[in-house]
Parts: structure tokens; sequence; C-alpha cells
């Protein structure tokens, strides 16, 4: 067992927190405050695994997902030999991942855009409010990302020489309403800023939006007066009432400029949709094919099920192919999924000069050919992987919901170490809590936990969808012993759904465990070398999407509180 850490109420006031570096030096900060804590909480080491879901591939294959749970409305570009990509990141910080491969297929987290308090405020925030639907691009030696701070301020732009950090403080758009905002920046010098918003005048119905677009000075940083154009009203033929048109990309292939939007909202209906035009001047057209990617046409049940698919993002490689990246569920029961939305890869076919992703009534297959030239390599495991709380940071992996201050963690000796605070995952407040997120329906999360003797802190693990649905499976004290319990949480009602009283003493360590298989969640706790189950099954489906509303997935990890 490594070194025990347990640490005082004056620790806890002179703790600076932690500041977390992966393997690109981008840091997960955290400001030193002083924190009146009178119990401490450590963590031995942390694993997950996906014994049951973890996806093989054969010689020359890959596996679709790319990035299982919650990585969703990809964006991607590239520079030298690298591409770069950034997803959704709501409400949690740190924001905006940043991921990095040489291949399309194996990828590797190396930070994130948006890693402290001086660039965003999510306090209070609601989980899948935050960030939305990013935009990265390279040009001329800078990265811009562009996105939505949803209540927060709107569109802005942030830009970094280095995509691993750190990234500017934001340029905001105080003209360009709605979300989803793309850069383009065409080959004359003149850049344009596309994005979803209102249609002009009263909306037709329920989801009628538009898509619009602005010129941009990147020199003076803001949009040019009175440069705002309508591109896209309502969709492809808004004689059908299409809804949700959004999600914008310009590319420009060939004299053709071709816009890519999402359609159909990012429920099952979601589809990908392209129009083209010679000209920044004249109409687009939309394709007479479209939607060239959707999973709505397939009925249930079916094998090796995705759903959800669109929000596409295109690149071209070195050797010339064309791939797109996009987002897409793995349901295990039709619709229900804990694990939110995942980032897909599959190639780009042209056909008369207009690109097609998958063909109609056309499964997205569990693996394909790689791109050519490529092969394996290694990235960030997200199937299967440990933290030993080495080093002097926390790792890369673990986020947080709402706020960037980390006074109340750090990781020092080969432990993880928390002065919990007092609110609870019910709370919108400030949390004692860091997860990672779920990357299959089958999955087992474990760690070591120890609470100080006589402390009245409740510590363990957490499996959380969002304030109002969440489980909590956490040791407290009980005359001298632990006492290891099940909270609910579902549509903010709380309940103590199972109890388990240990023979364990307060101030040694206990292994705790979530196991998640599909529709069923279970909790236990080891003692005297074995695993005993803490209540029954549970029901997981409350974690799903579907139940718990949102756009995010579930995360897992260690929770305390007072």
């Amino acid at each position: 067992m490594k070194q025990r850490v347990i640490l005082s109420l004056l620790t806890g006031l002179l703790m600076t927190g932690c500041n977390s570096a992966g393997s690109s030096g981008s840091a997960q900060q955290a400001t030193a405050k002083p924190a009146a804590m009178s119990a401490e909480v450590t963590f031995d080491w942390f694993k997950y695994a996906t014994p049951n879901n973890r996806p093989a591939a054969p010689a020359g294959e890959y596996a679709n997902p790319i990035l299982p749970g919650f990585y969703p409305d990809p964006s991607i570009t590239k520079k030298g030999d690298y591409y770069y990509l950034t997803t959704s990141s709501f409400s949690y910080t740190p924001g905006l991942p940043i991921l990095r491969s040489k291949n399309l297929t194996d990828w590797e987290l190396v930070g994130y855009a948006l890693d402290r308090e001086e660039q965003m405020e999510f306090s209070g925030a609601r989980i899948s409010r935050g960030i939305f639907a990013p935009t990265i691009r390279y040009h001329d030696g800078l990265f811009y990302i562009i996105t939505t701070s949803v209540d927060n301020g709107g569109n802005f732009i942030i830009t970094a020489s280095d995509p691993a950090g750190p990234w500017s403080e934001p340029i905001w758009l105080p003209e360009v309403g709605g979300i989803d905002p793309d850069i383009f920046f065409d080959d004359d010098g003149r850049v344009y800023i596309t994005h979803n918003e209102a249609p002009p005048g009263e909306p037709l119905y329920n989801g009628h939006r538009a898509i619009w677009m602005w010129e941009y000075d990147p020199a003076a940083q803001k949009v040019l007066a009175d440069s705002r154009k309508l591109l896209v009203n309502g969709g492809v033929d808004i004689s059908q009432e299409p809804i949700w048109i959004e999600a914008p990309h310009i590319y420009k292939v060939n004299d053709w400029y071709y816009l890519s939007c999402a359609e159909g909202g990012t429920g099952p209906q979601h589809s990908q949709v392209v129009f083209r035009t010679r000209s920044l001047d004249e109409p687009f057209i939309p394709y007479e094919n479209n939607p060239i990617l959707t999973q709505r046409d397939l009925s249930w049940p079916r094998p090796n099920p995705v759903d959800t698919a669109g929000h596409a993002d295109m690149i071209q490689t070195d050797t010339g192919e064309w791939w797109a990246v996009f987002l897409g569920t793995r349901p295990y029961e039709n619709y229900l999924y804990n694990t939110g939305r995942d980032t897909f890869l599959l190639p780009v076919e042209w056909r008369n000069e207009w690109p097609h992703i998958l063909p109609a009534k056309t499964p997205i297959p569990p693996t394909s050919p790689r791109p050519t030239g490529t092969s394996k390599q290694q990235g960030t495991d997200f199937y299967d992987w440990d933290d030993q709380f080495d080093g002097n940071s926390l790792s890369v992996r673990w986020q947080t919901p709402r706020d960037f201050d980390r006074h109340w963690v750090s990781v020092e000796n080969g432990v993880l170490t928390m002065s919990p605070l007092e609110n609870a995952l019910y709370s919108k407040e400030m949390v004692s809590y860091v997860g990672s997120h779920q990357a299959a329906a089958s999955f087992a999360a474990t760690t070591e936990v120890t609470i100080a003797n006589a402390s009245s802190a409740e510590a363990g693990l957490a499996a959380f969808q969002s304030a109002r649905y969440h489980y909590f499976l956490g040791l407290r004290g009980e005359q001298g012993r632990y006492e290891a319990f099940v909270e609910q949480v579902v549509d903010g009602k709380v309940a103590t759904v199972a109890r388990l009283p240990l023979t364990t003493p307060m101030g040694e360590p206990v292994k705790v465990k979530i196991h998640g298989e599909g529709a069923l969640i279970d909790f236990a706790v080891e003692q005297d070398g074995e695993w005993l189950a803490v209540g029954e099954s549970q029901d997981a489906t409350w974690l799903s999407t579907q139940k718990a509303g949102g756009f995010v997935g579930t995360t897992i990890g260690p929770h305390a509180r007072k």
C-alpha cells in the first residue's frame, strides 16, 4: 500500500491546490484560496475498465468511435504531420479538450483550450450549458477556436501558436448571435464567420432556424459592420419544415464553396446536409441527394447500432483523401445511452463534385479500413486506464463541473487528497468531484479511499450525469467504523437506496467499485478480501440522455463532501 497522507486542517488552509499538465504542458490551474475544512480524504489510485465493450479491429482497420464517451460536435484541423481536434465541453472545466493524432484514428488528449478562470466563468451553470460546438482551424501560423459560451457571453474566438496551449483570452463577438460558429479563411485573404441563429422574421414552425454569415477582420478582431448575410433559411427544403439547421462549416474545393451543416436536431433525426456555390456573393444550392450522412432511415433492432449521426467536419489528408469526423451515439436499448455523444470517423467520397459520407440506409460499420499509409499508433486509452496519482499534478483526464478553482484537491506522494467541500453533487455550487468520461455501456470503476478517523466527511465514487441525475457510492463514519451507502438523485429528488455497515475502522483504506452494465448499475465495497454488494442493482437508465435530458454523457470519479 502506498504511503498514507492524511492532512490536517492547517495543511488544508495552506494548500495551494493543483496545477496539472498533460504531456503537452497545458495546465489545469487551481486557485489558491484558504478553506476552513476540518476533514481530509485520500484516494490511493483509480482504475477504469470496459471488459465487455472494448472494440477490436482487424489488421489494417480501425474501430469506431475514435473518441468514445462524451466527445460531441467534433471539429478538426491540421498542421504539419499532426491533426488537431476539439469538441464541445459544456460546463465542465477545464474545457475545450485538445487532441492530436498523426493517423486520424488514434488520438492523444494533450490539454484544454479553456484552462483558467480568467478565460471563462461557469459558476452556477447547468452542466449542459457552457461551451457548445466549437470550430478549430489553423491558418498562417496561428490556431483559432471559435465557439459559443451559452448563457455567459455568447460567441467568441481564442487563439494559440501551440494548440497544447496556452490559449488567449476570449475575443468576444457581440454582433454574432446564435450558436455553432465556424471560421473560414478564403484564399483571397478574406475571413468569414458562419453560424446558426433565428431566421429572418417570425419563425414559421418550431425548430425553424437559419444559417448566417459575417465577414471578419482578424486584425481588428471584429466582424465588419453591415456584412451580415443569410445563407440558408430553414434547411435543404423549407417547404418540408426542416428543423435545427446548425453547425455550419465552409470549405473551398476545386473552385466550389461548400457549406456543410447538421439538420434535424441532435437526436434520432440528426443528419448532415451540404450546399454549394461558385461565389460567396451568390446563393448556396442544396445537393439533390441530401442528406450525405444519417442513421434515421434504419430500423430497430439492429446489430452494433449507431444513432444520431451528424454534425460533421471534413479534412483532406496529405495523400489527397477526404475524411469526416462526426458525432454519433451507441445505444444499449434502442435509443438509450449513458455515454453521451461520441466522435466517429468515416471516409468522404466525391461524386460529381459533391461529398458523400455514407449511402442512404447504411449502418455505420464498427470497423473500417484505415486511412492510406497509416498504421495503429499509441494514443490515449479511453477504454482501459488507471491513475496511480504519481507526480504532483492532477492528470489531464480529470474534469470538474463548472469551477476552475481546485483549491480542495492535490496530488502528492502517490495519493489524491481532497479537502471536502460542503456542497453535494446535487448542488450547482462548487463541488469536490473529479470525473472522467464513461466510455462504454459496460464498465467497472474502482478506487481505494480513506477517510480520516473521526472525520465527518463522506467520500467514494460517483456516476454523475447532472446535478439532478446521478449516483454516489459513499463511505462515512458510524461509531468509529465505516458505513457504505448508495445515494440516488433522480429528477432532483435525493434518496439513500442502500446502506451497509462495515467492520473496517475509520482511518483505514477501503476499496469501492461501481459496475455498469447497460440499463443496470451496481455498487460494491471490499471487506476482508471479499467484494460485498451495497444494495441491489439500480436503474442506470436514469443516467441516459433520454431520461436526464441535456447534452452530456456520464462522468465517473472520486467525490467527497462534508
